[in-house]
């Protein structure tokens, strides 16, 4: 029988702060690996003890130095050869980390990734935070397919672009907030593309199927409202993306105590 492959990735929004929910996804879910973004916390400071006493004990991170973004790799398998790049010339700008994962003799890299959010107003000429998210996503089309030569990779995280129709609310409703715009969608799926990765998602959930992993803290009811977006991504590469047997969004864990804006994203593997 094949070997099993459970990787989850989920926005966390403060790992300190929602340390319980978690211990929770970890205990409840049984992830195999969990990629963390916007931890908010630096390295020293994230509770790996905690995740190791629950049988989670490999880490790779990438908390920077001042406490901001932020990611992290937790996981109950062998963590090899990590690694974690800066992008747009930004030291100490915390957004990626990846590492080597082997599941019944297949060896593959997983990159955790957290897009710039991009500001409030989609204009590079008055809003340097969207020239950022530009730039950032030109950089990731122009580097992954440097490293998919390496080994067969996973890309996850906090992408923060919902790139299709039916990955927001309201398609016209949005198109000119951040997030929705054309050209983050366009530049979101060259990088997507340029490596030749598979959105496993959209592999498992018809095109023309409403799908987010995104809700505002802001509505009062964010379930009766709905108004969700799909930021949170898994793509694969071909060889990979064959052997995904099962996505899901845990949308349930939205309403967990003192949640997370986002929910947990499951992809399972048979390798």
């Amino acid at each position: 029988m094949p070997a099993e492959l459970v990787l989850a990735t989920w926005n966390i929004n403060s790992v300190r702060l929602r340390r319980p929910i978690v211990e929770r996804l970890l205990n409840e879910i049984e992830p195999d690996v969990l990629c963390l973004q916007e931890t908010k916390c630096q390295d020293g400071q994230f509770p790996a003890a905690d995740f190791r006493k629950i049988g989670y004990p490999y880490v790779a991170l990438n908390g920077g130095r001042g406490g901001y973004h932020g990611v992290a790799i937790v996981s109950r398998l062998p963590l090899g050869d990590i690694k974690a790049r800066d992008f747009c010339g930004k030291g100490g700008d915390p957004r990626h980390v990846s590492a080597v994962v082997e599941v019944g003799g297949t060896a593959l890299r997983l990159h955790n990734f957290y897009v710039p959010a991009g500001g409030d107003e989609p204009d590079v000429s008055v809003n340097p935070k969207f020239e950022h998210k530009l730039r950032f996503l030109d950089e990731m089309a122009a580097w992954l397919p440097e490293t998919a030569a390496d080994l067969p990779s996973v890309v996850v995280g906090d992408l923060n672009v919902a790139p299709y129709e039916h990955d927001v609310w309201s398609h016209k409703a949005l198109i000119k907030i951040v997030s929705h715009t054309p050209v983050e969608c366009d530049k979101l799926e060259v990088a997507r593309q340029a490596a030749g990765y598979v959105d496993l998602a959209r592999q498992f959930v018809p095109m023309d199927q409403k799908l987010y992993s995104w809700w505002s803290y802001r509505a009062a009811d964010w379930r009766a409202a709905d108004k969700g977006r799909r930021l949170d991504h898994i793509w694969a590469h071909p060889e990979l993306a064959d052997k995904a047997a099962s996505y899901r969004v845990l949308k349930e864990a939205r309403g967990w105590e003192r949640p997370s804006d986002h929910a947990p994203v499951l992809v399972k593997f048979a390798l």
